[in-house]
């Protein structure tokens, strides 16, 4: 298992819905839209401190509001 760095849920690695290499460390989406966002910024997510403060945001979105995970 895996965490994915955007919106913290643990991913299968066998069954990620995508994969990305970043200064050599490889990082598992649990949706497109996952590695979409992590694809606009991946510096943030590289830096742990940012990539938590970014997923105890994004929890608070309403479901209809773009929120994370949208498979």
């Amino acid at each position: 298992m895996a965490k994915d760095m955007v919106c913290g849920m643990e991913v299968d690695k066998q069954r990620a819905a995508n994969i990305r290499e970043y200064l050599s460390r490889t990082y598992y989406f649990c949706s497109v839209a996952c590695q979409q966002r992590f694809d606009e910024d991946p510096a943030r997510y590289a830096d742990p401190r940012r990539a938590q403060e970014d997923v105890t945001h994004r929890l608070t979105v309403q479901p209809g509001d773009n929120g994370p995970c949208v498979r």
